[in-house]
């Protein structure tokens, strides 16, 4: 008797989910005739695991925000919206907001000032496009903070692209091995981009800033900026994979919050590849501070730095910080425990350290945060002129934008109230500070959708 021909509702009626594997699998069933018990074995190959559902209820989060007016109010309403969202997703296992929370996509996104914790499962969407956004401080000793900022605005590079031919920092032998080395970051376009962009540091929020410590008196450099590129780049790389993952193993889950699992080739290559380019925008803020040691002929007194953005492991967890300053010692490898928090160009850098709790997970706050957007900070201020704003929130201190053109939306007054995250920090246990740098000035890109240098043509 011939052995009926099967089709694809046959291996859906098996359990098995569509995809382009089917075509081939009925091929050789049906050519070869396969028994109903070889079809089983054959198709043992391709089974997939289940389907992960979302949770029922969210995941309870420690929640280290309070709302002290009707902006913040708000604010804090649409944090606890759209991280809800994000608890529901099956990998999650606990969760954590810091005083800095607010939106920063559409509902169900991470939100900044947000750590989300997943077992066996790296979420790209979870970490961003500006991955291991960071933070690092030089210590120059007693030295004229007006020479440092502008040996400083010499040696760095802000606004969109990267350096020329002639103006790159050399890129390191091991630091090019690696990327030689990961199957996500060995692409010539993203070698080219590594190259360029070592020693920039883009737009937005991002900053240098020279400041003199309270402690010791010293001036020192903080700057602030990722992995530019490259990083973004593999960002994107990253979304892709785990998009793949998503559609075969939770279709239900927001496209945002798709993930790669660890236990995957792809995954531990992904991991790789976030460790390449940590490593990556270190080396990106060190050339900058060597550079400034160099064109004063200062020596280093002290250096440390962190991440803000960025995925650590513990276990078999992995802790999403979008915006959040990682105080456990086992998330940053470096000898030092202090950490970085700036609030506004006006205010103090913090120097923090702390340990982890039950309620914050080892993690602190990475700035001020915002209660509106950049547009809607500019439309409360369109009552007075760019340059009026400027001088009154700058006044005494040595503000520049490298694009020569004022950016209102990073001016203090954008960014929520310095001393209700520091209130808040003490209240729910995220970090002591043992140090203050006071602010003396810094450097931004400036708005360069107007006039910026590099905009114009030749």
């Amino acid at each position: 008797m011939e052995k009926k021909m099967i089709n694809g509702n046959t291996l859906i009626d098996l359990g098995y989910r569509p995809g382009k594997w089917f075509k081939k699998a009925i091929e050789h069933i049906n050519a070869n005739s396969l028994t109903d018990d070889e079809m089983k074995t054959y198709l043992e190959q391709f089974k997939t695991a289940p389907v992960m559902d979302l949770h029922d209820q969210p995941i309870d989060f420690s929640i280290n925000i309070k709302a002290d007016n009707e902006l913040e109010k708000s604010n804090v309403a649409s944090v606890l919206n759209t991280m809800q969202k994000v608890m529901q997703t099956p990998t999650v296992v606990n969760g954590a907001i810091m005083p800095d929370a607010c939106p920063s996509g559409p509902e169900g996104t991470i939100p900044v000032g947000g750590v989300v914790v997943t077992e066996n499962a790296i979420h790209p969407g979870m970490h961003s496009a500006d991955i291991c956004c960071s933070l690092m401080l030089s210590d120059y000793g007693k030295v004229d903070p007006k020479l440092v900022l502008d040996a400083a605005h010499e040696a760095t590079h802000f606004g969109p692209g990267g350096r020329s031919r002639d103006d790159q920092y050399r890129f390191p032998a091991d630091l090019l091995a690696a990327f030689n080395g990961n199957s996500f970051l060995n692409q010539r376009f993203m070698i080219h981009d590594a190259r360029k962009h070592l020693g920039t540091q883009g737009d937005g929020n991002h900053f240098l800033y020279v400041g003199i410590s309270k402690a010791t008196g010293h001036t020192v450099v903080v700057t602030h900026h990722g992995s530019r590129a490259p990083g973004a780049k593999l960002f994107k790389a990253g979304m892709k994979v785990a998009e793949k993952f998503r559609r075969n193993l939770s279709p239900k889950t927001l496209k945002q919050n798709a993930w790669i699992p660890f236990d995957t080739e792809e995954g531990q290559e992904y991991w790789k590849a976030l460790q390449v380019m940590r490593d990556w925008t270190k080396q990106n803020h060190t050339c900058i501070h060597d550079d400034i040691a160099d064109k004063l002929q200062l020596d280093v007194k002290d250096r440390f730095w962190n991440e803000h953005n960025f995925v650590f492991k513990e276990g078999n967890h992995f802790y999403h910080a979008k915006g959040a300053t990682p105080l456990h010692p086992s998330f940053m490898p470096e000898d030092s425990d202090l950490r970085l928090i700036p609030l506004n160009m006006a205010s103090p850098i913090l120097v923090v350290k702390g340990q982890k709790s039950a309620t914050n997970l080892g993690f602190a706050p990475h700035g001020a945060g915002r209660n509106m957007s950049r547009t809607q900070h500019k439309k409360n201020n369109d009552h007075k002129t760019d340059a009026e704003i400027f001088a009154d929130e700058t006044a005494g201190l040595d503000v520049r934008f490298y694009s020569n053109e004022i950016d209102i939306s990073e001016l203090p007054s954008a960014y929520k109230n310095a001393d209700t995250v520091r209130q808040q920090m003490k209240e729910f246990g995220l970090g002591e500070v043992v140090d203050e740098i006071l602010p003396y000035g810094s450097i931004m890109a400036g708005d360069h959708n107007k006039n910026a240098p590099w905009r114009k043509k030749k």
